[in-house]
């Protein structure tokens, strides 16, 4: 067991999520940034299912029960562990009644926080994941919450080589390739977005980062009837500037799809902050 003592911000878990639902109208969910949640699982010896906290621009202070590692990867946080400065990318180990301390990021959008076991909220539909947007999982970790921790089912890694961020690459341009949609926007639509900044919104959340800047003109006005959404699809609503859907996107969109991202682009834009600036590279080909 693990007690929650204190709570800032937005806190959830998170898991690898629950995909197959779309037909039932239910969003896959799961961690935003799946690198890093996949890294806090390798560190601490969990598989991809296991739940972790997701913070972002979060804090959470939490007090260990018995013996747990626990690792913290994605947005740089400071971390203390009985007042204690802490390494993030490196098991640690919580003896009964140490305090792990999780502050708000420096850099960056959504820290994790990783125990071996995972958190062992009741699965809804095969996750522990929380949905924001339809509300369906555990809800968010309250103060005084005890959250029950599973039995480990692998070894930490212990002598691990990595980079300060081996993953958030901040400073990159995003892949995207032509959207099922392209066509109904004006030929150099593509290259405008393809060649311009965009910058994230305080609008954005979960379900997607809304970006500011040079609108993307359609050719075709005509309505579009509700399509699926994936993780990663660049849609443009009627104002002209693009949304990329994350991971508690909508199944269905009624606006026009210009293109999708590269899965792992996906996790580098849910790191960015409001007033990061964006730009995109486009892909075609095989």
């Amino acid at each position: 067991m693990i007690e929650v003592v204190h709570v800032a911000g937005l806190v959830t878990v998170q898991d690898s999520g629950r995909p197959g639902y779309g037909r039932w109208g239910v969003s896959p969910s799961g961690a935003a940034d799946r690198s890093s949640h996949l890294l806090g699982a390798r560190l601490v010896g969990n598989d991809g299912c296991a739940a972790t906290l997701e913070l972002t621009l979060g804090e959470v202070t939490l007090v260990a029960h018995e013996r747990h590692i626990v690792a913290v990867t994605g947005a740089p946080a400071p971390i203390t562990l009985d007042g204690a400065p802490m390494p993030s990318l490196r098991p640690l180990v919580l003896q009964p009644g140490h305090e792990l301390r999780v502050g708000r990021a420096t850099h960056g959008l959504r820290t994790y926080v990783s125990v071996a076991g995972g958190v062992d909220v009741p699965r809804i539909l095969g996750s522990r994941s929380t949905d924001t947007l339809s509300g369906i999982g555990p809800p968010r970790p309250q103060v005084g919450d005890v959250l029950a921790v599973g039995a480990p089912t692998g070894r930490p890694v212990w002598d691990v080589d990595l980079p300060a961020e081996p993953h958030l690459g901040l400073a990159g341009s995003l892949a995207v390739r032509p959207g099922p949609r392209a066509d109904w926007f004006e030929p150099q639509a593509l290259r405008v977005l393809t060649g311009s900044d965009y910058e994230v919104t305080p609008d954005s959340n979960r379900v997607g980062a809304r970006l500011h800047g040079p609108a993307l003109v359609r050719r075709v006005s005509r309505e579009l009837p509700p399509e699926g959404i994936v993780r990663g699809a660049v849609q443009v609503p009627a104002g002209g500037e693009p949304l990329v859907f994350l991971a508690d996107h909508p199944v269905t969109g009624g606006y026009p799809v210009i293109g999708v991202l590269a899965p792992s682009d996906v996790d580098r834009l849910a790191q960015r902050r409001p007033g990061d600036v964006v730009r995109f590279r486009l892909v075609t080909g095989g």
